[in-house]
C-alpha cells in the first residue's frame, strides 16, 4: 500500500515536470495546461480514483506556498498599495459571498441563505498563482502584479473566516452579525500576532546563532508550517499568520542570512514552489470523475448550469467591484488625488478580469462534512462541490486563456522607470566603493599597481553610468553592442567549461578544487544572463 501511494506521488511529479515542459513550448500558462491535462488523463481507463484530502491541503500544501509568496513580496509595495489590496481581499471576497448566496439562493431549490454564503466563500478567493504565471511574460504595469500578488496573500484568509462562519451558521441555525464580525477581527488580528512573534524567532535564529546555510534552509522550510500549524491549534487564521510571519522573515532577511544561505534557500525553495504548484494544479483535474460520480440525485446538465451561471457570477461581481474601488477613493478624497497617479482604466479591467479560481477553493470544498449530525446528511454537499469544480475549471480557461490576448490588444502603457533606477542603484554602489578604496587604500593605488587597476576599474565604471543616466549615446553604449558584449562573455564562460573538462580526463588536478572552479563559473554564467534579461545591462569594465 505504501508502495503503491509513492508510485503515485511519484508519478505525478515526473508528470508536472513533462507538462510542464510542453505548456512551455505551446507557451500556455502552466496552471492552466495542467488542469486542463489533469482534466483529460483522469478520463482515461484505469487511471485510478483520486481524492483530495482537505486536510493535505491546507496541512502540507498552503503553508509554503504562501510562506514563498509573501517572501518574495515586497513589504514595501505591499504597503503602498495596501488600499486596493484590502478592497480585493476583504471587500470584494465580502460582496462575491453575498453575490453568490443570493444568485444560488434563487436558482437551486432547497439552497438556504447559509449554504449559499458557504458556497461564495468557497469560491470567493482567485487564485494570484495562475494570474502571475500568466502576467509574468507579458508586459504589464508593475502596480497590477503587486496587487494581485497582495491579494492573494491576504483573500485566502478571509475566505477561510467565511467558511468558517457560514458552516458554524449551518450546524447551529443562527447567524449574528455583530458577534461574527467580532470573531473575524479576533481571528484575523491573533492570526497576524502569532505569525509576527514566530517571524521574530526565527529571525533571531537566523541573525544571531551560529547557524549554517543548510540549517537556515531548514529552518525556512519548518517556519511556515510552525506558523500555520500553531495559529490553527488557537483556532485563529494560520494563512494570516504564515503571510505576516512571511513578510517578516522577509522584510529582515538581508542582514539576518548570510550570502551562501539566501544562495541554497533560493534554490531549494524554487525547485520546491515549482513541483508544489504543479501537484496542486494537476490535482485539480484529477478530482472530475469523484466529483461527477458523487452528484447523486442531481443531473449532469442542471449541475453544469448551475455551475456556469455561478461563473459568470462570480466574474462579473468582481470587474464590478474592481471600478468603483480604483475612483471612488480618488473621488472622495483630496489627499489620494495629490498623492498618487489615477489608476489607468485597461489596467483596472486587466485587474478585474485575473480572477482565476484554484486549489484553496476545491481543499474548502471537500472540507465540508459529509454529515449534518449522527443521521442527517450535509445538504448538497455534491453539488457545492461540482460547482467549485465547474466555477475552478470556468475562470481558469475562459479568463486564463483570454488574458494573454486581452493584454496585447488592449496595449497597456508601462511606464516604470527601471532602467534609470538600475544604473542609479549601480551608480551609487561603484561611488560607495571608490570612495572607501580612495579614503582606506589612497597609498595602496599610488604604489601598487594591482591597486591602481581596481580603482581605474571602478572609475570607468562610474564615468560610464553616469553619461547613459545623462543620455549621452557612447560607441561602448550603442544597442547594438550590448548582446555582442554578453554573448563574449558567455563564450569565455564555455571555453573554460570545455578546458576544465579537459582536466578532469587528464587527472591532473583534484576533483574537488575542480568542482570549487565549475560552481563559480556557474554564479558568473548565471551574473551574465540574468543581465542580459534586462534593458539596463551595461558593460562591467573590468570583467
Amino acid at each position: 500500500m505504501l508502495q503503491d501511494n509513492l508510485l503515485l506521488i511519484i508519478s505525478l511529479l515526473f508528470a508536472v515536470t513533462m507538462l510542464s515542459m510542453l505548456s512551455d513550448k505551446l507557451r500556455i500558462s502552466y496552471p492552466i495546461f495542467l488542469v486542463i491535462a489533469g482534466l483529460l488523463i483522469s478520463l482515461f481507463p484505469g487511471i485510478p480514483r483520486i481524492m483530495v484530502d482537505p486536510d493535505i491541503v491546507f496541512v502540507i500544501l498552503l503553508p509554503p506556498l504562501l510562506y514563498s509568496a509573501a517572501w518574495n513580496t515586497s513589504w514595501q509595495d505591499f504597503w503602498r498599495f495596501r488600499r486596493p489590496i484590502s478592497l480585493l481581499a476583504f471587500g470584494l471576497v465580502i460582496c462575491t459571498a453575498c453575490a453568490v448566496a443570493y444568485v444560488s439562493t434563487r436558482m437551486i431549490p432547497g439552497f438556504s441563505p447559509a449554504l449559499g454564503f458557504l458556497l461564495g466563500g468557497i469560491i470567493s478567493p482567485p487564485d494570484a498563482v495562475a494570474a502571475t504565471s500568466v502576467l509574468q511574460t507579458l508586459k504589464v504595469p508593475k502596480r497590477v502584479v503587486t496587487i494581485l500578488e497582495g491579494e492573494s496573500l491576504v483573500n485566502d484568509a478571509s475566505s477561510l473566516i467565511v467558511f468558517r462562519f457560514a458552516l458554524a451558521a449551518i450546524f447551529t441555525g443562527k447567524f449574528v452579525l455583530w458577534q461574527a464580525s467580532e470573531e473575524f477581527l479576533l481571528v484575523a488580528v491573533m492570526g497576524i500576532a502569532i505569525g509576527l512573534l514566530i517571524g521574530f524567532g526565527v529571525y533571531a535564529i537566523h541573525r544571531w546563532l551560529p547557524t549554517t546555510p543548510s540549517i537556515d534552509t531548514g529552518i525556512s522550510l519548518i517556519s511556515p508550517y510552525l506558523m500555520y500549524i500553531t495559529a490553527e491549534h488557537f483556532h485563529f487564521s494560520g494563512v494570516l499568520a504564515v503571510v505576516s510571519g512571511g513578510l517578516f522573515v522577509s522584510y529582515r532577511s538581508h542582514d539576518a542570512l548570510a550570502y551562501s544561505s539566501r544562495l541554497q534557500s533560493q534554490s531549494v525553495w524554487s525547485v520546491l514552489i515549482f513541483l508544489l504548484n504543479g501537484v496542486v494544479f494537476i490535482l485539480i483535474g484529477l478530482q472530475l470523475p469523484s466529483i461527477v460520480k458523487g452528484l447523486g440525485e442531481y443531473s449532469l446538465g442542471s449541475a453544469i448550469i448551475y455551475g456556469v451561471v455561478i461563473s459568470l457570477v462570480t466574474i462579473f461581481i468582481r470587474i464590478l467591484w474592481v471600478f468603483p474601488g480604483a475612483y471612488l477613493p480618488r473621488i472622495c478624497f483630496k489627499k489620494i488625488r495629490l498623492k498618487e497617479q489615477r489608476p489607468e482604466t485597461k489596467a483596472v479591467f486587466i485587474i478585474g478580469w485575473s480572477g482565476m479560481r484554484g486549489i484553496v477553493s476545491l481543499a474548502s470544498a471537500l472540507a465540508v462534512p459529509f454529515m449534518l449530525s449522527k443521521d442527517v446528511p450535509f445538504p448538497h454537499r455534491d453539488l457545492i462541490l461540482f460547482i467549485t469544480f465547474i466555477v475552478i475549471l470556468c475562470t481558469l480557461v475562459l479568463q486564463g486563456l483570454s488574458l494573454p490576448v486581452l493584454v496585447r490588444l488592449l496595449k497597456l502603457e508601462v511606464q516604470e522607470n527601471e532602467e534609470e533606477q538600475q544604473l542609479s542603484i549601480r551608480l551609487r554602489l561603484a561611488t560607495a566603493v571608490l570612495d572607501h578604496i580612495t579614503e582606506a587604500y589612497g597609498e595602496e593605488t599610488t604604489s601598487i599597481d594591482a591597486f591602481n587597476r581596481l580603482k581605474e576599474r571602478y572609475e570607468r565604471m562610474v564615468q560610464i553610468t553616469s553619461k547613459k543616466l545623462e543620455k549621452e549615446e557612447g560607441k561602448d553604449l550603442s544597442p547594438a553592442f550590448l548582446p555582442r558584449y554578453r554573448q563574449l562573455l558567455l563564450e569565455l564562460v564555455a571555453v573554460q567549461r570545455r578546458e576544465l573538462s579537459q582536466m578532469r580526463h587528464d587527472k591532473i588536478f583534484s576533483d574537488e578544487l575542480l568542482r570549487s572552479k565549475e560552481f563559480e563559473l556557474d554564479l558568473e554564467e548565471a551574473r551574465f544572463r540574468r543581465t542580459g534579461k534586462g534593458k539596463s545591462a551595461i558593460k562591467r569594465d573590468g570583467d
